[in-house]
């Protein structure tokens, strides 16, 4: 299985920005830890503070990966153009989030991509993209 894992603005600065909301560990540190625990699935990673580049990857990787793990950060609820992206390719998405949108301002309690989304996952802290990975190999048994 491949799945690739799309992040959003300022998701590059996991680790230090609002440890109190998204914790202390790097999400590059995460990743290797995603890669060790999942060995039989082929993982990549992208992340762009540019909405252009998100979109492009989508589109990229539509048909090229069995799935695609999407953190959109702030432009999930502000982006229409990512939620078409979504919905435009056949590849499968899962939409994760680290903290639990709901908890937090009334604006990020609206996706642009869970409408096309095969599922969201968030509130977790990064734990979220790996009940992700886990929901794509349910589906192969």
């Amino acid at each position: 299985m491949k799945l690739i894992i799309i992040n959003g603005p300022n998701l590059n600065l996991l680790g230090s920005r609002e440890p109190g909301t998204y914790g202390i560990e790097t999400f590059e540190s995460y990743f290797l830890k995603l890669e060790q625990n999942f060995p039989q699935v082929a993982l990549e990673y992208f992340q762009s503070n540019i909405e252009g580049e998100i979109i492009g990857k989508i589109q990229t990787s539509d048909r090229e990966f069995d799935g695609i793990i999407l953190n959109a950060a702030a432009y999930t609820h502000t982006s229409v153009g990512i939620g078409d992206a979504v919905k435009a390719i056949s590849t499968p998405v899962v939409e994760v989030h680290i903290s639990n949108t709901y908890a937090r301002e009334e604006f990020r309690h609206h996706s642009y991509i869970a409408p096309n989304a095969k599922g969201v996952i968030l509130g977790f802290g990064l734990m979220s993209y790996e009940l992700a990975v886990e929901s794509f190999l349910s589906e192969i048994g």
